[in-house]
């Protein structure tokens, strides 16, 4: 059985592509504080029962109010927690979906790709090419010389290196060489050798740049409490999520650019990875059909191969909603061209009111309405597009009218309430530990 998709007052469809003979993947636009997590993100929680969840949130109350439900629902219920790593019940290490060369190189493009701030740079993408080439030379290395390898290992080889200036010649000389001349030996034209190789070759000043701008990105994104969650947490069982009934908490702050790369580089990983794995399979798809529901999407950068995976996403049992507050925040991410190739690989488009004057006038076009129409909607009015039908005129779902919104809500706020006077008498008894209990999910489906 589908789960339902949930856009609007009286707007509900099925998530059977089979039936409805469209994707899954949604984007929504709309300015801040129209609606869009209550209307659009917790209803598509709400009706979830059957499909794998992945959920980037930076309102954390979303995880502590659906966990129980979910798992009440049958779902393997976790957060991968990057704004406390302490708390996160799971890890994620790059190095443990590592297999090859090619996946060797895919990571550290993603790595590399995935800084933000490189979406507004002007720079030669050759320096991106030797930070890539680098990067993958120490992560094979790593992954050749010690089994059971994690990223903090590639890190501790990083540490290690440095760029010596002895003037003249035709290669730098670094701390590194006699590493990898004791690897050449033994695989003369293996991959790590080879990238290493190129890196060797260029001037000093130029390695040492590169070397610099990839030490600061690593130091960044792999902070000493990733690096610990890295050792001490589990390890998120990627191809898990297109097996059985997961759901995946991603919590991340909207103000912390350094996560978002590291966040970018796990989706470009995931999705990699579950199509690899759908290919292996004989019809081809995931046995559990994955959603991907990603709020405040712009917050973050660009995930690497983005707009080539959301074209292919339907035939793996793969979808997307994503959610912005216009469509520049979209161009701004990836280019026009790449933009236009998002939007017209999402089967359902939602407006839900702005003051961006080209999201307006693109979705006048599409309406065939004068821009005043448009720019001036009442509040809580929305616009959904679907492929094959007119567009409908709406107001958005109303979800404190929903009965199991109303009773999860309720035993939210009594187990928060509850929590509460625990804290209280914490302080007053400062020997006594006790833990907050979880809410009475009972009679919640």
């Amino acid at each position: 059985m589908a789960d339902r998709m949930i856009l609007g007052e009286g707007v509900v469809y099925s998530t059977d592509s089979n039936e409805t003979g469209l994707n899954n993947n949604v984007i929504v636009c709309g300015g801040t504080g129209c609606g869009k997590t209550m209307s659009i993100a917790e209803p598509r929680i709400l009706e979830t029962m059957e499909s794998s969840l992945v959920v980037t949130v930076t309102k954390r109350r979303l995880v502590r109010k659906y966990s129980g439900l979910l798992r009440k629902r049958g779902y393997d219920v976790q957060e991968l927690n990057f704004i406390n790593p302490s708390e996160s019940d799971v890890a994620y290490d790059p190095l443990a979906y590592i297999r090859t060369a090619a996946d060797v190189s895919f990571f550290a493009e993603a790595l590399v790709m995935a800084d933000p701030r490189k979406e507004k740079s002007n720079a030669d993408p050759y320096w991106d090419a030797a930070a890539i080439s680098l990067l993958s030379a120490e992560i094979a290395y790593t992954t050749m010389t010690k089994s059971n390898a994690t990223f903090a290992d590639v890190l501790a080889l990083h540490r290690q290196l440095k760029v010596i200036n002895l003037g003249g010649g035709s290669e730098i000389k670094t701390t590194l060489d006699d590493k990898f001349a004791k690897l050449e030996l033994l695989h003369p034209d293996c991959f790590a050798v080879n990238c290493w190789r190129s890196f060797r070759q260029l001037p000093t000043r130029t390695a040492n740049c590169v070397f610099g701008a990839l030490n600061v990105m690593l130091d960044t994104v792999f902070t000493d409490d990733v690096c610990k969650m890295i050792a001490e947490k589990p390890r998120i069982d990627i191809a898990g999520i297109g097996e059985r009934k997961t759901a995946l908490f991603i919590s991340t702050s909207a103000v912390n650019p350094a996560l978002h790369s590291f966040i970018n580089m796990f989706y470009a990983q995931m999705f990699k990875l579950l199509f690899e794995m759908s290919e292996k399979r004989s019809d081809g798809v995931l046995p559990v059909p994955v959603h991907v529901l990603c709020d405040d999407f712009a917050t973050g950068g660009r995930v690497l191969n983005f707009p080539e995976y959301i074209s292919i996403f339907r035939e793996k049992r793969i979808s997307v909603t994503i959610l912005l507050q216009s469509e520049s925040q979209l161009r701004a991410m990836y280019g026009a061209e790449n933009m236009t190739t998002i939007i017209n690989n999402c089967d359902t488009y939602i407006y839900m009111g702005g003051m961006d004057i080209d999201t307006s006038r693109a979705v006048c076009e599409r309406l065939n309405r004068p821009l005043e129409e448009v720019l001036y909607m009442p509040i809580g009015q929305m616009f959904i597009f679907r492929r094959g039908q007119y567009p409908i005129t709406t107001q958005r779902y109303n979800i404190l009218e929903n009965e199991v919104y109303i009773k999860l809500t309720k035993a939210y706020e009594e187990s928060q309430k509850k929590g509460q006077e625990r804290l209280e008498a914490l302080r007053k008894k400062p020997s006594v530990l006790e833990v907050a209990p979880p809410p009475d999910l009972k009679g919640i489906a």
